[in-house]
């Protein structure tokens, strides 16, 4: 008795809806059980008939059984709710309607605890009440859940993992076990299949399992919605609604259809994310930030604001070029952006990008970055004066000469790709929007002519020719002049154009 109280408390969680014919049941089988070290939780989903007093029953005449009840929320909400107050290290969900083997939790519990590297433990099956006879459950494979949801809801688990996925999705309403089997493991973990019979499930005609196959294709959809990468990765694109030819449909697909997608090696984490962001874009998730020929959105994920920039899809012809010769604008963004910071050029931090085709042209393209810390753009400088802004025009200026000095000629450097701060003790300046640098010996005239978009009030551009050129050993009087003859040059073109 002394050993038994010494081991792991056990949290076995039911949810409970209108299942006073077979409660009373489920939770003998429990109380059977050759581990003592448990406690029920009991959580009634609004049930219309008598399951709640029986719930209650239970709790007064044993210590370790608890009921609670809430309004109508499904299974998945009431797991959780009865997660949330749960005391154990151990989570065993139990169905109302099931039963468990009297040695199934000591088994399993002895089992996790052998190996911290091992995430879940579930057991052999048997089929009870309309249909009768073994549940056959092929051996584990991350694969194989990748095509089916071959876990029991009865199977026992860490709460920390709980906790770190968030929990069931109450978002669905079925198969919501199988999206939670998937975010513990797709990371890695052993899975246990007990070679005993330690679940025994019931089959009704209106039973979860049956009502659940009239969801399919929704489940399917909203699975490949959140855990896009584990599909990818062990089905070579998304589930399919024929789930077992789901990897051949997808590498003919993947012929026609190509995808590209690169993460930064620090920012792997966040690969989930990265894979979801044409699904993102096409529910309108994000808060827009710009929208225009492209469209910036801003994102949050875990510790990290996201930058999201949608390249519009291009003409045919350029359609062919970046599916065949070319790399897509949103590739020379993460590009450009990697090797401006290698050279101590500041932008935001380059996180990954996507491109996919179809038909074997070019289709859409998405580049991810951090999120600015700086607050300002080149063009706010027109707007209002700031405390310190000929140190602020100066920098920016330094930052041109610099990045022209070292062979990039960012060819879109104009007063919305220009970001600064206004901080007390250093003036930061960032770099945005480069997909059409130039990787060239940049002279003087080049240098001139791409400072022609910087048009502001005579003192800006005045300050900004004379700290480039002296940057750089040329003439500052000789360069403003140039300077100027260009930005008029451009604001004349503007005017024609509009």
């Amino acid at each position: 008795m002394n050993r038994q109280k010494k081991l792991p408390l056990v949290s076995i969680v039911i949810p409970v809806y209108n299942m006073e014919k077979y409660l009373e049941a489920t939770l003998q089988s429990v109380f059977a059980s050759t581990y003592s070290n448990y406690e029920i939780i009991l959580i009634d989903d609004s049930s219309e008939d008598n399951s709640y007093t029986i719930c209650k029953q239970y709790e007064n005449e044993n210590e370790n059984v608890f009921c609670f009840s809430q309004p109508n929320g499904g299974p998945s909400a009431a797991r959780n709710n009865a997660i949330r107050r749960a005391k154990g290290k151990y989570i065993l969900p139990v169905d109302a309607d099931d039963l468990i083997a009297s040695d199934y939790i000591e088994l399993a519990v002895n089992t996790i605890e052998s190996d911290p590297d091992i995430k879940v433990v579930y057991s052999q099956g048997w089929f009870i009440g309309d249909r009768t006879g073994v549940w056959k459950r092929p051996a584990f494979s991350l694969q194989l859940l990748a095509r089916k949801n071959m876990i029991d809801i009865c199977a026992l688990y860490r709460k920390i993992d709980w906790e770190r996925v968030g929990g069931y999705n109450e978002e669905i309403k079925s198969r919501e076990d199988w999206m939670f089997w998937i975010a513990i493991l797709k990371d890695g973990g052993k899975v246990i299949q007990l070679q005993n019979t330690g679940i025994y499930y019931r089959i009704r005609k209106n039973s979860k399992r049956i009502t659940d196959r009239e969801n399919k294709n929704k489940v399917i959809r909203y699975l490949n919605e959140q855990h896009p990468e584990f599909f990818r990765k062990h089905l070579k694109g998304p589930l399919r609604n024929s789930r077992s030819w789901s990897k051949i449909i997808n590498t003919f697909v993947n012929i026609l259809h190509p995808q590209k997608t690169v993460i930064h090696t620090d920012y792997k984490e966040l690969e989930n994310f990265v894979y979801s962001i044409p699904t993102l874009f096409r529910k309108g998730n994000g808060e827009r930030i710009y929208k225009g020929r492209n469209e910036l959105r801003l994102f949050k994920e875990g510790k990290y604001d996201l930058v999201v920039k949608s390249y519009k899809r291009p003409h045919l012809i350029n359609q062919i070029v970046y599916g065949f010769l070319r790399s897509s604008k949103a590739e020379r963004s993460y590009r450009y952006g990697l090797i401006l910071l290698k050279n101590e050029i500041k932008t935001p931090q380059p996180i990954a990008f996507l491109t996919r085709r179809r038909w074997l042209l070019f289709n859409d393209s998405y580049s991810v970055s951090l999120k600015s810390e700086l607050p300002y753009i080149y063009n706010d400088l027109k707007k209002r004066h700031f405390e310190r802004q000929d140190e602020i025009v100066e920098q920016i200026a330094r930052t041109a000469a610099y990045m022209h000095e070292k062979g990039f000629l960012h060819k879109d450097f104009s007063g919305g790709n220009i970001l600064f701060d206004d901080d007390k003790k250093d003036i930061n300046v960032e770099l945005v929007d480069l997909n059409r640098i130039c990787f060239k010996k940049v002279g003087k005239d080049d240098g001139c002519k791409n400072l022609e978009r910087l048009s502001s009030t005579n003192e800006i551009t005045s300050l900004i020719g004379k700290t480039y050129a002296i940057e750089r050993g040329y003439d500052p009087d000789s360069f403003v002049k140039r300077m100027n003859i260009y930005i008029k040059a451009e604001e004349e073109s503007r005017k024609i154009s509009y």
